[in-house]
């Protein structure tokens, strides 16, 4: 059994492929401890049958289901104790796989900080600083790079959140949220980026608004009061705020002042419980 699976989601990306194996199998250690393994997310280019030509081990997708499916399909065929996950466009240099892999000694997900720039112009740059700036409010610490696909993990935590990630662009998000939240170690590495050939299968506008969503959902699963508490908190500021301007202008306390600070508590009750329905689906699962 090898000790590390390479997976590859790939989508259409038949002139590459072949040139991105050679290179993986180049850094490779000497024997079987890598296996190189391509999803073909149901391409019509010959993706798959290049991949398998190339000497990689292929699961093929009857149709197109999305980078995340990809992704899932990978971690439940990878066969090795450690997995490494990278684009097959060609964009991430497979020298610095064996780099991300030991750093896998104290940690459960590595994740390649694209510390050179992105790639994709300014909206791809401001896209991207706006998900690691969501991202570091809802787990509490700096996130540098939450949407790069170049990262190695141990199999075992990746593979326990397979149900929460999406079948499209957002995993990367979905899977780092979801490790930091339930408290496995989980660091950056600086990574050079290569210009991909092609374009890119991401629009920012239509995959930006389901990151957010997708962020939101994670969070209200693993930390709910980092949604409802700043809620609650405005909503009882106004309502507080509003009460005092009116007992000194009308002398009184109006209906809409009482309608938001109610609010604001059943929000933070809502938070509440929904945290400790969070902190008990851990303990059961423990």
């Amino acid at each position: 059994m090898p000790d590390v699976s390479i997976i590859l989601p790939a989508y259409n990306e038949a002139p590459v492929i072949a040139s991105v194996l050679e290179r993986i199998r180049a850094v490779a250690p000497p024997g079987d401890t890598w296996e190189i393994l391509v999803v073909d997310d149901g391409s019509d280019d010959g993706t798959g049958d290049a991949a398998e030509a190339a000497g990689a081990r292929v699961v093929r997708h009857p149709y197109n289901k999305g980078n995340g499916a990809a992704v899932k399909s990978g971690l439940r065929a990878a066969r090795g104790e450690k997995i490494c996950l990278l684009d097959a466009d060609g964009q991430h240099d497979p020298g610095e796989i064996q780099r991300l892999l030991d750093r896998l000694g104290d940690h459960d997900l590595i994740i390649g900080y694209r510390s050179g720039g992105a790639g994709g112009g300014w909206t791809r740059w401001f896209g991207n600083w706006f998900y690691n700036r969501l991202a570091s409010y809802l787990a509490r610490r700096p996130i540098l790079d939450v949407t790069s696909g170049f990262r190695a993990a141990r199999l075992a935590p990746m593979a326990e959140f397979i149900p929460l990630y999406p079948n499209g662009f957002s995993y990367p998000i979905t899977s780092t949220l979801a490790l930091i939240k339930a408290g496995y170690n989980v660091d950056f590495e600086p990574i050079n980026v290569s210009k991909r050939v092609g374009k890119s299968k991401i629009r920012i506008i239509r995959d930006g608004s389901r990151f957010v969503m997708i962020a939101l959902r994670i969070v209200s699963l693993f930390s709910p009061l980092r949604i409802f508490l700043p809620i609650a908190a405005s909503l009882f500021a106004a309502g507080a705020g509003y009460g005092v301007y009116t007992i000194f202008d009308e002398s009184r306390v109006t209906n809409t002042s009482v309608l938001f600070c109610l609010s604001a508590l059943i929000i933070f009750l809502i938070g509440l419980v929904s945290e400790q329905i969070a902190l008990m689906r851990f303990e059961r699962r423990g």
